[in-house]
């Protein structure tokens, strides 16, 4: 028997107990007389003492170790002369009586700790290593936690966990596909799926009407800390169904979430329209746990001769609770940091509402106080505060805002991390424009429904028809997305036709889900939640490689393993591939 127990379940009532503790050497510390060893496995940490005057040679072999040594131990469970508050096991240590070395090992390039002093790239290369910190052991857990929950909760409501292929048709709108070249099928390939959009709709088709996977998805685009090449997806699909249903239906699956894995009992979400999310919050995600609202004051801004305001299509604001104490440096830090190019506001105008009434602005000189009492009512300012102010085109500023919330936040500490705040935001347009190719994308996808009283719309005013889509987001991070699909094949052609498809392309790439809509589709819909983000949000934090046992690096490298890598060339000769040498 390698263990009794594991390394952080002894406590103070196990002393007198002989046991048996295996796992890797974490500290070593060299007393003179005494020797004390901090042994580490996935469950915690137990202190190991050594007696250089009863045990000298046990004591001189554990002076022999090194950190991440494997090793096990027997011996007697005593309490510790100088306890330690702050671990599980800090009441007691183990007298060791044996000491065997399983297996050696080398110093580790970064030391394996809470805090490790190993940047980024080093430790993506030894993740393995990595990967024994207590905070990804943490972090890898409560995924596995949430994985058990979702599975459990979404059973007991009627839902079956069915498998879709890998391996599919490449599907050019929407994200880049990976290609799999076919070697049975010359010149011919497959797409990794990024989503498994069309099989659970033809699930739905087949009768089952309530589906979900917990499934690896694939896309070939630019990464970022929530980004991955490879992610998770909480993938699900109703039959017989309107929005509300599916609204209802994984609202509790958060709200059971929250619950079981963080203990927060949340209320009903609120529904936002996508409208009123840009308008007020600069956001189709806003972060609703501050307030910090965007108001319009184009109409009490324009027209005075500021040829800033008077030129924009906006003028919005944000008030900063006490920022009329702010110093010029911060302002003119705050300035500069909406003018980079990731922000692209041109500049940032402030008005300030000291506690005696009065108000200084750098705009003084165009408006008089009766112009700025009127920004004043109409943004809700009160003595102590400042306003800040950004002018230009509508969707440009309202973005810039959203942006300039967020970092207004960051700099006030605003963002409680221990407070949740769910929401839904609907009513989505269901196209968006591309000026670069001079058609209309699907905002979501293509299978998403338009709302019923707007399908008039499709051929007269595209750009106005609204998705029946919905987006849940949490603490200003989306969480999942979906909508109710387009069950009819008539509709459905429309749509692509909406999207610049011939009838010959649509039936090409899509007509093996057209075909079955021949056949009796219900109606039906869906949602997917990304499961890396959703675990990452109940941890607070934001980057979800830390969620992912072995994830890519932002250049979509597996630097570990070195992949992509190249392959032999009989592998390329047996699907007709020949390599183009890269270009200087």
């Amino acid at each position: 028997m390698y263990r009794t127990h594991h390394c952080g379940e002894l406590r103070i009532e196990n002393c007198g107990e002989k046991v048996v503790l295996a796992g890797w050497i974490q500290k070593l510390r060299d007393l003179g007389g005494m020797t004390f060893i901090d042994l580490r496995d996935r469950y915690g940490i137990s202190q190991l003492v050594f007696n250089m005057e009863t045990k000298a040679n046990l004591c001189s072999m554990a002076r022999d170790c090194n950190r991440e040594y494997v090793v096990q131990v027997s011996g007697t469970v005593i309490e510790r002369s100088s306890k330690n508050p702050q671990m599980p096991t800090g009441d007691i240590e183990i007298d060791v009586d044996e000491l065997v070395i399983l297996n050696k090992a080398e110093t580790p390039p970064f030391t394996i700790e809470e805090e490790s002093d190993g940047g980024d790239e080093l430790r993506m290369k030894y993740r393995y290593l990595d990967l024994r910190r207590p905070p990804l052991q943490r972090n890898i857990t409560l995924r596995h936690k949430m994985g058990i929950e979702i599975r459990k909760y979404l059973s007991d409501q009627g839902f079956l966990e069915i498998e879709t292929p890998f391996l599919i048709k490449s599907t050019p709108e929407g994200a880049r596909d990976f290609i799999v070249p076919s070697r049975l099928n010359s010149n011919q390939f497959y797409a990794l799926p990024q989503s498994p959009q069309t099989y659970k709709q033809l699930l739905m088709v087949s009768g089952f009407d309530k589906y979900f996977q917990i499934v690896k998805c694939f896309r070939d685009e630019d990464l970022r800390a929530d980004r991955q090449p490879e992610f998770t997806q909480i993938d699900c699909e109703m039959s017989f169904v309107e929005q509300e249903d599916v609204l209802n239906t994984f609202e509790g699956l958060t709200k059971h979430l929250l619950k079981e894995i963080k203990g927060v009992e949340c209320g009903n979400f609120q529904r936002m329209p996508y409208a009123e999310a840009m308008s007020k919050y600069g956001s189709d995600k806003p972060d609703l746990r501050f307030d910090l609202p965007i108001t319009d004051i184009s109409e009490s801004a324009k027209g005075k001769g500021f040829k800033v305001f008077d030129d924009a299509e906006v003028v919005v604001a944000l008030n900063v609770d006490g920022g009329a104490e702010w110093s010029r440096k911060q302002i003119d830090a705050l300035t500069e940091w909406v003018k980079r190019p990731q922000i692209g506001a041109g500049g940032l105008i402030w008005m300030k509402f000291d506690n005696q009434g009065n108000t200084k602005s750098s705009v003084d000189k165009f408006f008089d106080d009766s112009d700025k009492n009127k920004w004043i009512t109409k943004v809700g300012s009160k003595p102590g505060d400042m306003m800040l102010i950004l002018a230009g085109k509508k969707m440009q500023t309202l973005n810039a805002a959203g942006e300039l919330r967020l970092e207004l936040a960051d700099r006030l500490n605003l963002k409680d991390p221990s407070k949740y705040v769910p929401l839904w935001v609907v009513d989505f347009p269901l196209l968006e424009w591309d000026e670069e190719e001079k058609r209309y994308f699907a905002m979501h996808h293509p299978f998403t429904s338009p709302q019923k009283e707007d399908i008039s719309k499709l051929k007269t005013a595209p750009g106005e028809v609204r998705a029946n889509a919905y987006d849940l987001v949490i603490n200003g991070v989306e969480i999942g997305g979906g909508s109710i699909r387009i069950h009819d094949r008539e509709l459905q052609m429309q749509m692509f036709e909406s999207l610049g498809f011939t009838p010959e392309e649509a039936e090409n790439q899509f007509g093996f889900l057209l075909g079955a809509f021949k056949y009796g589709a219900p109606p039906h819909g869906g949602i997917a939640f990304g499961f890396d983000r959703f675990t990452a949000i109940m941890a607070g934090i934001n980057n979800i490689r830390d969620f992912i046992a072995f994830p890519k690096n932002n250049n979509g490298r597996d630097v570990m393993s070195d992949a992509p890598s190249n392959v032999d060339q009989k592998q390329l000769e047996e699907l007709l591939i020949k390599l183009i040498p890269p270009q200087e």
